[in-house]
């Protein structure tokens, strides 16, 4: 089975997405957060390589073979979840736009994304200038602001109530939180992401966002990199235990945070994906008549360790993408990704809530 064409397992997937390709049922995406949506900021960045995926293997089943910026063999998160949306893929990065081919895509969505960023404005810094959400927010107050000029509050205002806002971030303020040994007090950590993340909802709201998508933190334990890093630091293989328990404990901090947001703010709706739970299904069934995973642990591009070494020109790769639940050290697959996003457009209330992200679009 290769990996340039998708497997019977992502036929079955995108047949369900058939009808929402055909019909756009929002009229723009504007995506923020971190390298799992990220489709491109980065390459316009000063920051080291490892926070870049312009380079091969990057991309090997993207459009011609070619690296887009997108750290996935091919489409990631927020391309798949624009598809089901009735786009083509993801907005474009917003550091690709000149002052021109902004003014036409703007009214059509913009991906704000940047690879190592997270909630606080320090997270990834050590990597160079990546943008944090304090930052991808004020770009998109800029945006907003041409909008208001060029086309008038009102229907600006109307266009931005109906489109979709998919946020994935926090994963990497949890691996620095975690990799510097935390304060002690993982309540403080989790109360202090809450209202980060409560801070950042709030600021789109007063810009005119009022649907948000919301992805939640996997099981980062799980991920290759920390897999790798349980090995080095006793000897024994597994989850690392210690960040598992955070990105566990941050759903439901998330979760009453979202819903104490949609009491407070007239016409907020919102989709929060249970994303531990997600991954923790495919973990414990691994092969199902909708998707085929032969190896859960280790990335497809990376040497070392569970491939945890980092994906490069140098790296080695895998034959069959399509097999493997991680691209490299931290990443999903274009087939996971594939889940994940029909996962949140058509899931039911055991992986997203309160509703899923059609019924979102559909208010």
């Amino acid at each position: 089975m290769g990996s340039h064409s998708f497997s019977y397992v992502l036929v079955a997937l995108c047949l369900l997405g058939v009808a929402a390709e055909a019909t756009q049922l929002a009229p723009a995406v504007f995506v923020f957060g971190d390298s799992t949506v990220d489709v491109g900021n980065n390459n316009y960045l000063n920051i080291t390589k490892q926070a870049r995926a312009n380079y091969p293997k990057h991309g090997v089943d993207f459009t011609g073979s070619t690296p887009t910026g997108r750290f996935s063999n091919g489409y990631n998160l927020a391309d798949q979840l624009a598809q089901q949306l009735g786009f083509p893929m993801s907005p474009p990065a917003y550091l690709s736009l000149t002052a021109k081919t902004i003014v036409s895509q703007m009214y059509k969505g913009i991906n704000f994304a940047s690879g190592g960023s997270g909630l606080g404005d320090k997270t990834g810094q050590g990597a160079g200038d990546v943008i944090p959400m304090f930052h991808q927010v004020q770009y998109f107050s800029k945006v907003v602001a041409m909008m208001q000029k060029l086309s008038g509050s009102k229907t600006t205002n109307t266009l931005l109530s109906k489109s979709i806002f998919l946020i994935s971030t926090g994963s990497n303020d949890m691996f620095e939180y975690s990799l510097s040994g935390g304060n002690g007090d993982d309540r403080e950590f989790l109360l202090g992401f809450a209202a980060a993340y409560r801070s950042y909802v709030r600021a789109l709201y007063r810009l005119g966002a009022r649907k948000f998508s919301v992805v939640s933190i996997t099981p980062l334990g799980c991920t290759p990199s920390q897999r790798a890093r349980r090995l080095s630091e006793d000897g024994t293989r597994g989850c690392y235990g210690p960040i598992n328990t955070l990105s566990l404990r941050s759903y439901p901090t998330l979760a009453a945070s979202l819903r104490d947001l949609a009491d407070e703010l007239p016409g907020m709706a919102y989709s929060l994906s249970d994303s531990f739970a997600m991954v923790s299904f495919v973990f414990a069934n691994p092969r199902t008549n909708a998707w085929s995973f032969t190896e859960l642990e280790s990335g497809c591009c990376g040497s070392g360790p569970f491939g945890a070494l980092g994906c490069d020109e140098t790296a080695p790769l895998c034959n069959n993408r399509d097999d493997h639940l991680f691209w490299d050290a931290n990443h999903p697959t274009q087939a996971a990704s594939a889940i994940a996003a029909q996962t949140l457009f058509t899931g039911n209330r055991t992986f997203v809530s309160p509703i899923n992200v059609r019924e979102l679009a559909l208010l």
